[in-house]
C-alpha cells in the first residue's frame, strides 16, 4: 500500500495530466490549494483553505480560492460535502466513502464502511433522475466533544402541539 506522500504525489501529478489533457494551464494556484487540501483530512470550509494557502502565498485572494476548487472539483480531483447546519467543506479524498459529522463542533470525518456501500439503492421510477453517486452522513458527537463537555446532544424540536390555557 502506498504511503500518503506518495498518493499525495500522485494526486498532483494527476493535476498536471488532466489539466494538459482538457488545455488548462496548471497555475500555481491550483496546485497550492490542492496541496492543502490534500495535507488537511477534516474537509475544511473555503475559509479554513483560504487561511492555509495565505501564508504561502500572502496575496491570493478568497475569490482564488473559489476558483481554483471549483475547477479541482470539475476536474475530479476534490469533492464538495455538505451537511444541514454547516458550510460546504471541501474533500481531498475522490474515492467512494461516507461521513462522520459531530453535531457540536461541526467536524467531519470519513467513514470506509464497505458495508454503507451494499445498501441497495431505491428506484425512483418515474421521476426521471439519475443517481450517480450516494453518501451517507452519519451525526452524533465526536469524541473530543463527547470528553470535553458533559452536556447532551441537543434535542430534536418534539412535533407535539402546544398546551394551550383552560385544557
Amino acid at each position: 500500500m502506498k504511503n500518503s506522500r506518495d498518493l499525495k504525489q500522485k494526486k498532483l501529478d494527476l493535476l498536471e495530466s488532466i489539466s494538459r489533457e482538457r488545455s488548462l494551464p496548471v497555475t500555481v494556484q491550483r496546485r497550492v490549494v490542492l496541496d492543502t487540501l490534500l495535507d488537511r483530512q477534516d474537509h475544511p470550509t473555503v475559509d479554513q483553505l483560504y487561511e492555509d494557502v495565505r501564508e504561502r502565498m500572502p496575496g491570493v485572494s478568497r475569490t482564488t480560492i473559489y476558483r481554483a476548487l471549483e475547477t479541482l472539483i470539475d476536474l475530479g480531483l476534490a469533492r464538495r460535502t455538505n451537511h444541514f447546519e454547516a458550510s460546504a467543506r471541501f474533500d481531498g479524498n475522490t474515492e467512494h466513502h461516507h461521513h462522520l459529522v459531530c453535531r457540536r463542533c461541526n467536524r467531519v470525518a470519513d467513514l470506509d464502511l464497505p458495508s454503507l456501500n451494499k445498501i441497495p439503492l431505491p428506484s425512483l421510477g418515474s421521476t426521471g433522475f439519475e443517481i450517480i453517486d450516494y453518501s451517507i452522513h452519519l451525526e452524533g458527537l465526536c469524541a473530543e466533544c463527547q470528553k470535553s463537555s458533559s452536556k447532551s446532544m441537543p434535542k430534536k424540536q418534539s412535533a407535539k402541539r402546544p398546551r394551550t390555557a383552560g385544557r
